[in-house]
């Protein structure tokens, strides 16, 4: 007879919501700069500024990068809806 005996982990698990809307920016950005940077508990002081402030310069470039393809993908749909005589749905769109 053969055993094998294996322990397997997912990780933790985060769940967000929203009520009748999605996610802003601001919540994408947290997440994405949290995968590219963490910083350790046990970093020394002068360490943990420094990686704080490069912390803070990733979540502004992705934020920043983030709400300029928001603006491009719905400057892309209004010209679509337009383009196909839904001049009031684009209106709509360039209203949110």
């Amino acid at each position: 007879m053969i055993e094998i005996d294996t322990v397997s982990s997912i990780g933790s698990v985060l769940v967000s919501t929203q009520n009748f809307r999605g996610h802003p920016p601001e919540y994408w950005a947290e997440r994405a700069t949290e995968r590219i940077c963490g910083i350790s508990e046990f970093a020394e002081g002068h360490v943990r500024q420094q990686a704080e402030e490069y912390r803070l310069a990733i979540y502004n470039t992705i934020l920043y990068y983030i709400q300029e393809s928001i603006s491009s993908e719905k400057c892309t749909m209004r010209n679509k809806l337009s383009q196909q005589g839904h001049e009031d749905l684009a209106k709509i769109l360039s209203e949110l």
